[in-house]
């Protein structure tokens, strides 16, 4: 296809591009409304995605590996000419920075992968419209609505007409890796999704963090309505970022402590109200393509009421991995340097090989050997 002609031509659209964080990997970073103002998305689709969302805007990077410097006049071609794309999901209070340096590996690990780390539902560049939302708007499905919404209208899944193979890797962590059981099957061809949830934060039968999220979300809202609250909140601050980022490096603690600075505390507050009482149940029971990773230490997401929902769900055993690891299980910080290390290679090889078994199911129409757990 000529240049400005394949479905991505948006990726010439980019407020800045710069050398990864690991050698030989690049990043162009992206706005969906100046995508929309440059004319590189439709307005009418564009403005529609964002006010479905209730977004003022929604923003993610790019990342590729590659061993020089990508020039635009071959950029188009690079980032299309690929089996698929990762999309990286945060969680609560997070952006897209605290993926670190996996994204950076699943590229260099396979350089016929392009990865996408999105700022979502409130948080990072991706505000909502009102500072205080509603809870249906910063759920664990509406999450995944954007998300999904977000793929197809920068078309990378295989377009009509086109015969190229692709997958969508999806990768969540905490509320991000929640809002993955939501995808709804119906819509996806054969091996054309996969998703991968780390420390999944669905509550549905954790009735003790219910409780505690909703609690805090409540508490959160009271301190953006009265303000005589803010000395209790500063004081709280600290213990919670460290609940929440226990064992993740100090980069991920940092972000995680910024983010909740800049975030309204309606967002911050409606958010930790969805996940403690979500009760949508509605979960396609399709796993031939979804796995699980939990940690065996994790303070946010109980491992017996998690391992018992995905036994109401019926997942296979084999799609469920337990690591000693807290929530921040593949994030490599000074007290979890040789676990976390390690988890983190896992998440890898799993995102590595959930793609590579989607990708010859979507060729072949048939699951072949590995295809059915980890490995």
């Amino acid at each position: 296809m000529e240049a400005g002609k394949t479905p991505l031509s948006w990726v010439l659209g980019y407020d800045r591009r710069e050398a990864g964080p690991l050698e030989n990997t690049w990043v162009a970073h992206y706005r969906l409304s100046e995508l929309v103002n440059k004319g590189y998305i439709n307005t009418n689709e564009g403005r529609g995605l964002l006010m479905s969302a209730g977004l003022v805007d929604i923003v993610w990077q790019v990342m590729w590996a590659e061993g020089f410097d990508t020039p635009d006049e071959m950029l188009e071609k690079r980032l299309d000419n690929v089996e698929g794309y990762a999309v990286f999901v945060h969680g609560w209070t997070g952006n897209q920075s605290i993926w670190e340096n996996l994204p950076g590996m699943v590229v260099k690990a396979n350089r016929n992968l392009v990865a996408l780390a999105v700022d979502h539902n409130g948080f990072g560049g991706s505000v909502f419209v009102d500072e205080t939302p509603t809870l249906e708007s910063c759920c664990p499905p509406s999450a995944m609505s954007t998300m999904e919404k977000l793929v197809n209208l920068l078309k990378l899944r295989r377009q009509q007409g086109q015969t190229q193979t692709k997958v969508i890797n999806f990768v969540g962590h905490s509320m991000g890796g929640a809002a993955l059981f939501y995808l709804n099957p119906i819509n996806w061809r054969l091996g054309e999704e996969t998703r991968y949830a780390i420390a999944p934060a669905l509550l549905l039968n954790d009735h003790l963090h219910k409780a505690f999220y909703t609690t805090l979300g409540v508490g959160i809202g009271l301190v953006d309505r009265l303000r005589i609250f803010e000395p209790i909140e500063r004081l709280i601050k600290p213990s919670m970022i460290d609940v929440l980022s226990g064992g993740a490096s100090d980069f991920v603690k940092n972000a995680h402590s910024v983010q909740y600075d800049e975030t309204p505390r309606g967002i911050t507050s409606a958010t930790f109200q969805a996940m403690g009482l979500l009760q949508n149940r509605e979960i396609a029971h399709k796993w031939d393509s979804f796995r699980v990773m939990l940690g065996h230490r994790d303070p946010l997401v109980g491992l017996s009421p998690m391992m018992d929902l995905l036994s109401l769900m019926e997942i296979p055993a084999g799609n469920v991995r337990v690591v000693a690891g807290t929530h921040y299980m593949f994030s490599v910080g000074h007290d979890s340097a040789f676990q976390h290390a390690q988890n983190r290679d896992l998440a890898l090889q799993d995102i590595l090989n959930l793609h590579a078994q989607a990708f010859a199911l979507q060729k072949s129409g048939q699951l072949v050997g590995g295809s059915r757990g980890f490995g």
